[in-house]
């Protein structure tokens, strides 16, 4: 019985030996480890350092009376000059004059080129607000009362045009609703005023801004 636990002692020493040898490295840690991927900050799509000046015209809005147009320009400058430090943003107001005057129907080439003469800016961004008809709150129809709770949406347009050609060097849009509570209406469509902003108008034009604006900001990847 001796000389057969010896052979059996021997023929499991090959065995178990490689054995330890393998948990003792899987308990430092398998050796050399791979090292953990770099995240790399990466520029913005659109770098406005180029141009160092740009314009912006004040929104145009459609199917809303009141500030609104104002608040979102306003607010989109906020997020350009955040978002890219050193670029000069020179709110030029409303177009409409110079629109007229050029002839045309909505801001294009010719009024591009005119603002860019007018104000020295190689590029220019115009922008866009449209609402949608509000959904009142229990299906109400024709929304005749002058204060309603009610679902409204909203679409954001925006441009950067180049003033030396009229073309356009980029665009973004984005789409948002909010529900409003003692929604003003007036003439049928919602109102707005800045005096005595809404919590969910603002609220909605900031989401709508911070869409349309993510090419301007450098992200991690």
């Amino acid at each position: 019985m001796r000389a057969l636990n010896r052979v059996s002692s021997l023929r499991l020493r090959p065995i178990v030996a490689p054995l330890l040898t393998l948990v003792a490295f899987l308990a430092c840690g398998g050796g050399h480890r791979a090292p953990a991927p770099q995240r790399v900050l990466l520029p913005p799509r659109l770098d406005l350092k180029q141009y160092a000046r740009t314009g912006l015209v004040l929104f145009t809005v459609e199917k809303v009376k009141g500030d609104l147009g104002a608040v979102a320009t306003r607010r989109f400058s906020e997020d350009v000059l955040a978002a890219q430090p050193g670029v000069e943003v020179l709110e030029v107001g409303s177009a409409d004059s110079v629109r007229r005057r050029v002839g045309e129907t909505e801001i294009g080439a010719n009024t591009a080129r005119a603002l860019g003469a007018a104000y020295g800016v190689p590029v220019i961004f115009v922008g866009h607000l449209k609402m949608t008809n509000p959904t009142p709150r229990g299906g109400l129809a024709g929304l005749t009362q002058a204060h309603v709770e009610a679902t409204v949406s909203a679409e954001l347009s925006v441009a950067l045009i180049a003033t030396n050609s009229g073309g356009t060097l980029w665009r973004s849009s984005g789409v948002a609703s909010r529900k409003v509570g003692g929604l003003s209406l007036v003439g049928g469509e919602p109102y707005f005023s800045a005096k005595d902003p809404n919590k969910a108008y603002t609220a909605m034009v900031a989401d709508l801004v911070d869409y349309v604006t993510r090419d301007l900001r450098p992200t991690w990847q």
